[in-house]
């Protein structure tokens, strides 16, 4: 845990080394629930509810209670990704291990034509982003020739680690689907804080079905940017992962 810290202070100060240094910024900072090298530990009790959560942010990605699917939010609406790659409104009451959330707030807006893949997407976006020292968040909204998505099972205590946990995913695919892909671009700087480079959730344009992705083939789409110079981090408190 304490090299978790030290990781996250030295984020939060490289961080507020880029304020005033004419970067993009959105009006509100990124909030996270824990880090990712949490999860990765197996840390899957929730603590914070998602009524907490949406006082932080509208737009987000993450998990749930016992690592319980995969969370997707946008416009407010937070929903939960289970096993059987089905999409279920997220009640207030319900918890997460770790989330990352913000008032999305975009500074630029693009069209995206003939993606063929997550590689060609990402190398699209990144010749877009103003500063790819920030962390951005990304909201793309299409029609995709082809998706894969993966959800994860609830798992039961004592918890596995993440590998260990994703060996039991369930993957779905889908060809000429319509959808938004809500995502996460993290600087390297920030491994062990989040996922460094891209992270994206799915979600279908009928809000029934998504999934963590693994792979997308876009036809066309209309993406936009959002940026943050400040993370406002809580650590979680829980003793449930597997040993150091």
């Amino acid at each position: 845990m304490k090299r978790v810290l030290g990781i996250v202070f030295i984020a939060v100060i490289q961080l507020l080394s880029l304020v005033g240094a004419g970067a993009q910024q959105t009006e509100a900072p990124i909030f996270q629930w824990s880090t990712i090298t949490a999860l990765l530990r197996g840390v899957y009790d929730g603590q914070a509810t998602f009524r907490d959560l949406k006082q932080h942010g509208d737009f987000g990605m993450g998990t749930l209670n016992g690592l319980d699917g995969e969370m997707v939010a946008s416009d407010g609406e937070f929903y939960q990704i289970k096993a059987d790659g089905k999409a279920y409104p997220i009640q207030d009451s319900e918890k997460t291990p770790f989330a990352v959330v913000l008032f999305f707030k975009p500074y630029k807006k693009l069209t995206l034509k003939g993606v063929r893949d997550l590689s060609e997407l990402e190398k699209s976006l990144d010749a877009q982003i103003s500063n790819l020292d920030l962390p951005h968040a990304i909201r793309i909204e299409g029609k995709f020739r082809h998706a894969r998505v993966r959800s994860v099972p609830r798992q039961q205590r004592p918890y596995p680690d993440l590998n260990t946990a994703l060996r039991g995913q369930k993957i779905f695919e889908s060809n000429d689907i319509e959808g938004t892909l809500v995502g996460f671009r993290f600087p390297t700087y920030m491994a062990g804080v989040n996922v460094p480079g891209y992270h994206f959730h799915f979600i279908t344009r009928d809000k029934k079905a998504g999934g963590h992705v693994l792979g997308c083939d876009l036809e066309s789409g209309e993406a936009e940017l959002a940026s943050s110079s400040a993370l406002n981090l809580k650590l979680t408190e829980s003793a449930g992962a597997s040993a150091p």
